[in-house]
């Protein structure tokens, strides 16, 4: 029987050597960890987008890790997911009081059958797996951003939500598209790298939209909408908002237009224009970003709002942020 799809390869261009992509500003900071690892002859991939992440997790931010900011009910909940050059897949979903939950997905991919484990089972493998389980507490950061966003939204977290008189409750408020000052409420780390030998690899971790509502998870746990990797064509992560990175398959859709020919930035700006086709005027008050590399170590991003940053470090190119081209 005939393939269903077939792909004349084209001829390949020159490795440009290793490289590493991630999202925004602070990715110029996990560039520095994925790059000591990138530079070194038997550096794996793996480890470096790993080591990269962790970066971020680390530190004091609205959106990563836990200092991030809560769910509505005012606790942090954590989404993450890693691939390898091999179709190896791991993630985690709604997981508490973990500091790294990018080494999670690891450990889900390496030691598991499984691809993916969510809330308290994924925190019961971590613990069983040696790691620390840390305080249920806010950053100072969040509390107050929290707090103020209780008193703007009169929003208060439900007690006994099984009684019929909260179950008549609404399911509103949700978590605002922008915070006060006009910025988007996303933010990921999404890194996705090349090493000496030409193997591409993926992490993508994140607390998620702030004063979500209890249990939403968005896209960067999911492969194919957060995070893609193939190893015969390249690899391609997102940011932004979720609910319509998962809804266009998106990171997937970046790899299968450059896996057409297309170069990383034309197949990430390709896919924004799909979402933009598919959803219109909805996506005025959203904003979606990809970032993506291809086999021969070449790079590209592209988003639909103006704003959206991205960081590079290679041989050729001093660990620098860029700012993305985009539609609006």
């Amino acid at each position: 029987m005939a393939p269903l799809y077939s792909f004349v390869p084209k001829p390949k261009k020159q490795f440009l050597g290793p490289l590493v992509i991630s999202t925004w500003d602070a990715g110029i900071r996990a560039n520095e960890a994925a790059w000591k690892i990138l530079s070194q002859t038997e550096g794996h991939v793996l480890d470096a987008v790993e080591k990269g992440v962790m970066v971020t997790e680390s530190e004091n931010n609205c959106c990563v890790g836990l200092s991030g900011n809560p769910d509505r009910e005012g606790i942090v909940t954590l989404d993450a997911s890693i691939m390898d050059d091999q179709y190896n897949i791991g993630s985690v979903a709604a997981l508490e009081r973990i500091a790294h939950p990018i080494s999670v997905a690891r450990a889900v991919m390496e030691k598991t059958p499984h691809v993916m484990l969510v809330g308290e089972g994924a925190q019961q493998f971590a613990v069983a797996q040696g790691f620390e389980l840390m305080p249920q507490q806010l950053s100072p950061d969040a509390d107050k951003a929290y707090h103020d966003w209780l008193k703007k939204s009169e929003y208060h977290p439900l007690i006994n939500i099984e009684n019929s008189a909260n179950k008549d409750r609404q399911h509103g408020p949700f978590a605002p598209d922008r915070y006060d000052d006009g910025t988007f409420n996303h933010d990921t780390i999404g890194m996705v790298a090349i090493d000496g030998k030409g193997r591409l690899s993926g992490a993508c971790t994140t607390s998620g939209m702030g004063f979500k509502m209890r249990g939403r998870v968005g896209d960067s746990p999911i492969i194919g909408a957060g995070l893609y990797v193939d190893n015969q064509v390249g690899a391609a992560t997102s940011t932004g908002h979720g609910e319509e990175m998962i809804r266009i398959a998106g990171c997937h859709q970046v790899v299968e237009y450059m896996r057409a020919g297309h170069s990383p930035e034309k197949a990430c700006r390709m896919a924004v224009e799909r979402a933009l086709q598919m959803r219109g005027d909805k996506l005025k008050e959203k904003q979606i970003g990809f970032i993506a590399v291809n086999k021969n170590g070449e790079h590209g991003a592209f988003a639909l709002q103006k704003g959206f940053t991205y960081s590079v470090q290679s041989n050729q190119i001093a660990n620098q942020v860029f700012k993305a081209d985009s539609l609006w």
